[in-house]
């Protein structure tokens, strides 16, 4: 994979979910994090502005080479994972409650009711 189709892949989707998570509005990434800058989590957008700036050397830079390209890779990486959104804890922890909560009372009502249910067979 060249220089320029990993990073213009990896910045894509980070566009992409700065503009359908964080609203951000601009042509360009350095753009769109100025657009969303106080929506987005703490400590990113240092690490945004640099794969912005290499993007940017890559793309109009002739000649330009990605020194680290695993560096970069994980650094796209990190940040997709931080912008993509996720429910919080609370909610999965309630939804497990409920499932188990239900489990547990449909199998009481299965032992309550079992000789019923052997005699209709």
């Amino acid at each position: 994979m060249s220089d320029i189709d990993l990073v213009v892949k990896q910045s894509r989707k980070i566009e992409s979910l700065l503009k359908t998570h964080y609203h951000a509005e601009g042509k360009g990434l350095h753009q769109l994090i100025t657009s969303c800058e106080e929506r987005l989590p703490h400590g990113v957008i240092g690490k945004l502005r640099f794969i912005a700036t290499m993007r940017n050397k890559v793309v109009h830079e002739e000649g330009y080479r990605l020194e680290d390209k695993s560096g970069f890779k994980a650094t796209c990486n990190e940040m997709i994972d931080i912008l993509t959104p996720r429910a919080s804890r609370f909610l999965w922890k309630l939804v497990g409650g409920i499932v188990l909560i239900s489990t547990l009372m449909s199998v009481a009502i299965y032992l309550i009711h079992w000789d019923n249910i052997v005699n209709l067979f």
